[in-house]
């Protein structure tokens, strides 16, 4: 039978100052899928293989209701009725509850690759909305600042509006990822459970001021400005205390020459931009160093350019 394997990236939302609207994908890590044309008109067999050797037996669910993965998939299905159904297969390289973006790039690899066997694929805008569905299962809300940016690439900021028209960044010469999780798990309910639903004024001007700082940094490859506005005021304090040392992993980021360091979507991964390779390396030293020194068991880390491609076909 036909089949098609797609790999997703893993992803950076918010980008400290951008939250809900900004997020940026990393090369370094992501999630495969494999989607195999079966004789049925709906999904048939769902398998999950981790590859994080993070995962508890059972977390992930195999109803394709459920499963993210899977239920963009279903809703894709049911409007194309194209005359066959899918087997899949979910490689998990990206943990559960890491803050990397996971159950958005389950979604968006498996949506790839399924098009990718349709008699007439769709271009990639139109599946934007099928894993915006698997996102709302999984999270509770349908954000797109992690599906967006694994689906096209790049540093992606999310102009709301019907449809969300995301709009690709310039990204600066020579800045690179440092990301790092600590394997603690921070579910996306938890995370969003703890924010405050209302913003000072004062902290709204200053917040906005530094989103449209990092936007313009980015058009004038301004890296200074880049590390002036790289400060999130809002969301990090009330989501720190979720995150076992944060307070010394991002002293250490910046002591070690990061531009500037956050929490990685909703935690507990934390990410920082750097300027060289050199530095990157001293900064991925200095903030896993520092989630040891608190007592975090394993630490994953890696060093990334923004992707600039997104999800796509592997085989």
């Amino acid at each position: 039978m036909r089949s098609a394997t797609a790999f997703a990236p893993a992803t950076v939302s918010n980008v400290a100052v951008g939250f809900d609207i900004l997020g940026f994908a990393v090369e370094a890590a992501g999630d495969e899928v494999t989607v195999t044309v079966n004789e049925g008109e709906s999904l048939g067999v769902v398998e999950v293989f981790d590859a994080t050797g993070t995962l508890a037996p059972d977390a992930i669910p195999l109803d394709p209701a459920r499963n993210t993965a899977t239920v963009g998939l279903l809703k894709l299905l049911e409007d194309l009725r194209p005359g066959f159904g899918f087997d899949v297969r979910v490689r998990k390289g990206i943990a559960l509850g890491s803050g990397m973006g996971g159950s958005a790039a389950s979604a968006v690899a498996a949506l790839v690759a399924a098009n990718s066997l349709l008699e007439e694929p769709l271009p990639k805008e139109s599946l934007l909305p099928y894993a915006l569905a698997a996102e709302a299962v999984a999270c509770g809300a349908s954000h797109p600042d992690n599906a967006a940016p694994s689906l096209f690439g790049g540093l992606t900021l999310i102009v709301p509006a019907e449809p969300a028209r995301c709009v690709r960044l310039p990204v600066p010469r020579g800045l690179l990822a440092v990301l790092v999780h600590p394997h603690v798990r921070v579910d996306t309910r938890d995370s969003r459970a703890v924010l405050r639903p209302v913003v000072p004024l004062a902290d709204h001007v200053r917040q906005s001021a530094r989103l449209a700082g990092l936007v313009a940094a980015c058009y004038t490859n301004d890296l200074e400005l880049l590390r002036a506005c790289l400060e999130d005021i809002v969301i990090e304090p009330q989501r720190a205390a979720l995150i076992p040392g944060f307070a010394g992993v991002k002293r250490a980021a910046l002591e070690a020459g990061a531009l500037g360091a956050s929490i990685s979507g909703s935690g507990p991964s934390v990410f920082a931009l750097v300027d060289s390779e050199e530095t990157a390396a001293r900064v991925r030293s200095a903030m896993a160093g520092a989630f040891e020194s608190v007592g975090v068991g394993e630490v994953d880390s890696w060093v990334s350019p923004v992707s600039d491609e997104g999800a796509r076909v592997i085989r």
